[in-house]
C-alpha cells in the first residue's frame, strides 16, 4: 500500500511542477464576475450539476455539485438575515437533525439521515475540523458563519472523497475571495433573554492582494439558571497571486464560554471552548493544489459551576491535514481527481490521559458526465490507520435522463469512522469507554428522481436510501459481552455487530414568480436489525420525521421590493416522542446603506427538548440594523 501512495505522490508531484501536461482552465475561470451582496431567492433546484471544474485554491477530491448524489448548497448571502451560526444555517435541510443544548448553536450536535452525532464530517475550504475528542463538538467551529460564502452538504457516504466520520454525509462550509475595491458589512442588533448580536466582515481587493476580516459575538443571560453564553469568533483570510498561482490563508479562532445546566445531568454545569485554526491553501498548477490546515481546541469542563475542586475536565487536543490533490479534464466531460492526504491528531486530558494517532490515504475518481443520456463517477480511497491497517472505500454514482424533464439516479458508497478519545478512554461513575473499540464500517445505497417540467417553475426531488453499518459505535446498558447487566450499569461503549438505517425524503419548490418561492421538504427514518433486549444511549436518537415549509419572497406594496421575507414552519418528531413545531420569521431590508432586520424565532412558543432533559428557549425576538459600504 505504502508503494502505491508514493507513487501517486510521484505522480501529482510532476504534475503540479508542469512535467505532465496541464489541462486548460474552463471558460468559467475566465472573468468570473464579482460576488453580489444583494439577497436572492435560494436555487430552485436543489441537486446542482455543473458542467465545468471551477479552479481555485481549494481543489477538493470530487466537487459535489458535479455529482449523481443528493446534494444540498445553501449561499448565506443569498438569504434574510436569519442565522447567526452553522448551526441556525444547517437546519434549513431536513435530511440534518440539529440537537442544539442552547441558542446560537451552542454545544450542539448534528447527525445526518438518522445516524449518530458522531457520524458526519465537517470541513472549512475542504479541510477536516472534526474534534478528535468527541462528536459533541464537531460543531464548535472557529470561522464566523460571516466568512462562509457557500455550504455544500452531501448526504450518504463520503468517506471516498474525504476519509473517516463522514458515514452518514459531510458538510463543506467554503469562504470566498472578496469583490474587488473596498467594503465593510456590520451588524447589531439586541432581543429578549437579554440577547446580544454584534458581526463584522470587511474587505479589501485590488490586483494581486485581497484580505477579509469578520467577527462575530453574540452573548445572552439565558432564559433560566446557568444557561448564559457567550459565543465569539474572529477570522482573517489573505489572497495573494503570483505566477504560480493563488495563495490563500486562513487564521480563524474561537472563545465560547456558557451555563451547561443539565447538559450530562441534573447538575449546574460549566463549560468554556476555544478554537485556534490556521490553514493555507497554494496552488502549484491550473488543476494541481496543495493544502495543509492545523486545529487546536480545548474543552474546559466543570460539573459545579464556581466549584471546579469538586470535578473538572481539561482536554487539549490538536490536529492536523496535509492534501495534494489534482482535477484533470480528460475529455470535454470527462474528469480525472486525484490526490493523497495526511492527517493525524493528539489529545492531552487529566481524564483521557495522553494519545496520539494518524493515518495517510489516497484517493481518485473518474466522472464521466455526459454518455448520451447517462453519467458516471466511480471513485476509491484506500486509508492506512496507524496501528489497525488500512480501509478501503469505494463508491459509484449513475444517473439516467429518461425524458427532458425526469432524472433517475443511484449511487453506493464505503463509509468508516475511527473511535473518538472519549469513545476509547472515557470513564466516570456513569460512562464506561473501551480501548478494544473497532473503526465503525458501512455500505450507503440510495435511488432517486428528481423532476423538472419545462416551465422551470416547479423542482420534484425524491430519494430512498439504506444505511447498513457493522461494528457501529453505542453506548449501552446491556454489554453483548456481559449480558446480565441491567439499567442501573453505566453505559458502556461498544461495538455493535449490525445496525441498519432505512429512509426518505423529498423536496419540492415551487417558483410562484420572480420574486417568489414555495418549498416544501420532508425527510423519514427507521433504525433496527439491533440485538434483542439491547438498551441504547444512541441509536435511536434521530428524527424519525422531520417536514419543513417555507415562503421566501418580497413583500407586497409600493416598498415591498426592498424587504426580502422568509418564514419556515419546522415539524420534528424524535423517535419515541410527541413532535412538535417551530416558526420562525426573517425579514430584512435588501437594499441600501441601511438595513433593518427583525428575526422572530419559535413564534409559537414551543416548549420542547432538542436533547433529552435540556428545555429549550421559547419565543425570541431578535432586531437591529445592518450597515452595507462599499468603494471601487
Amino acid at each position: 500500500m505504502k508503494s502505491r501512495l508514493a507513487y501517486l505522490a510521484f505522480c501529482l508531484l510532476c504534475a503540479g511542477l508542469g512535467v505532465c501536461q496541464k489541462a486548460a482552465p474552463s471558460p468559467s475561470q475566465k472573468n468570473s464576475p464579482p460576488q453580489q451582496n444583494t439577497p436572492n431567492l435560494p436555487q430552485a433546484n436543489p441537486i446542482l450539476v455543473a458542467d465545468t471544474i471551477q479552479v481555485t485554491t481549494t481543489i477538493e477530491p470530487f466537487p459535489l455539485a458535479e455529482s449523481d448524489r443528493s446534494v444540498e448548497e445553501i449561499k448565506p448571502r443569498d438569504l434574510p438575515i436569519g442565522a447567526d451560526s452553522a448551526v441556525d444555517l444547517l437546519r434549513l435541510d431536513p435530511s440534518l437533525n440539529l440537537q442544539a443544548r442552547a441558542g446560537e448553536g451552542v454545544q450542539a450536535d448534528l447527525s445526518i439521515r438518522g445516524t449518530t452525532f458522531e457520524q458526519s464530517l465537517i470541513l472549512v475550504n475542504g479541510l477536516r475540523v472534526n474534534d478528535p475528542e468527541t462528536g459533541h463538538l464537531n460543531l464548535d467551529i472557529p470561522v464566523p458563519l460571516d466568512a462562509i460564502t457557500r455550504v455544500d452538504i452531501l448526504h450518504g457516504s463520503g468517506s471516498t472523497f474525504y476519509g473517516s466520520d463522514a458515514i452518514g454525509g459531510a458538510i463543506n462550509l467554503l469562504t470566498g475571495e472578496p469583490p474587488a475595491g473596498l467594503s465593510l458589512t456590520a451588524r447589531s442588533g439586541a432581543g429578549n433573554f437579554g440577547s446580544l448580536e454584534n458581526h463584522l466582515r470587511a474587505s479589501y481587493s485590488a490586483g494581486p492582494f485581497a484580505e477579509q476580516l469578520t467577527g462575530s459575538r453574540d452573548t445572552s443571560d439565558g432564559f433560566m439558571y446557568d444557561r448564559n453564553y457567550s459565543s465569539n469568533a474572529l477570522a482573517s483570510e489573505t489572497w495573494l497571486k503570483s505566477a504560480l498561482g493563488t495563495t490563500d490563508i486562513l487564521l480563524a479562532a474561537s472563545d465560547r464560554p456558557y451555563g451547561a445546566n443539565d447538559f450530562y445531568g441534573d447538575y449546574p454545569e460549566w463549560e468554556r471552548t476555544k478554537g485556534w485554526l490556521g490553514s493555507i491553501q497554494q496552488q502549484l498548477s491550473s488543476h494541481t493544489a496543495a493544502s495543509f490546515g492545523y486545529l487546536k481546541h480545548t474543552d474546559l469542563f466543570v460539573l459545579i459551576l464556581g466549584q471546579p475542586a469538586i470535578y473538572e475536565n481539561n482536554h487539549i487536543t490538536t490536529s492536523y491535514e496535509g492534501a495534494l490533490r489534482r482535477a484533470d479534464e480528460l475529455g470535454r466531460n470527462t474528469t480525472l481527481s486525484y490526490g493523497l492526504e495526511s492527517d493525524g491528531d493528539t489529545i492531552h486530558s487529566n481524564s483521557l490521559g495522553v494519545h496520539a494517532r494518524n493515518q495517510e490515504a489516497g484517493y481518485a475518481n473518474l466522472s464521466l458526465r455526459s454518455l448520451r443520456r447517462f453519467s458516471l463517477s466511480i471513485g476509491a480511497r484506500e486509508e492506512v490507520l496507524s496501528g489497525q491497517g488500512s480501509v478501503f472505500s469505494p463508491s459509484a454514482a449513475a444517473a439516467y435522463t429518461l425524458t427532458k424533464t425526469i432524472r433517475l439516479r443511484a449511487s453506493a458508497g464505503h463509509g468508516f469512522r475511527q473511535p473518538t478519545y472519549v469513545d476509547l478512554y472515557y470513564s466516570d461513575p456513569s460512562t464506561i469507554g473501551n480501548p478494544n473499540l473497532k473503526p465503525e464500517s458501512s455500505w450507503s445505497y440510495e435511488g432517486g428522481a428528481d423532476w423538472t417540467p419545462a416551465n422551470g417553475r416547479l423542482t420534484l426531488t425524491a430519494a430512498g436510501y439504506r444505511l447498513n453499518q457493522t461494528n457501529a459505535i453505542d453506548y449501552s446498558k446491556l454489554a453483548l459481552a456481559t449480558p446480565t447487566l441491567t439499567v442501573a450499569e453505566p453505559w458502556q461503549a461498544v461495538n455493535v455487530p449490525t445496525l441498519d438505517i432505512s429512509g426518505a425524503e423529498a423536496s419540492m419548490r415551487i417558483r410562484l414568480s420572480s420574486t417568489q418561492q414555495l418549498q416544501f421538504n420532508y425527510t423519514a427514518n427507521h433504525s433496527g436489525n439491533l440485538p434483542p433486549n439491547y438498551i441504547s444511549e444512541y441509536a435511536f436518537n434521530y428524527a424519525a420525521q422531520n417536514a419543513i415549509f417555507g415562503w421566501t419572497g418580497s413583500l407586497p406594496g409600493a416598498w415591498g421590493h426592498q424587504f426580502t421575507a422568509h418564514t419556515q414552519v419546522n415539524i420534528v418528531q424524535k423517535t419515541t416522542q410527541t413532535a412538535y413545531p417551530l416558526w420562525d420569521i426573517d425579514i430584512a431590508r435588501n437594499t441600501g446603506r441601511i438595513r433593518p432586520y427583525l428575526r422572530l424565532l419559535n413564534l409559537s412558543n414551543t416548549g420542547y427538548q432538542e436533547i433529552v432533559g435540556v428545555p429549550m428557549q421559547g419565543r425570541t425576538i431578535m432586531g437591529g440594523m445592518e450597515l452595507n459600504w462599499t468603494r471601487q
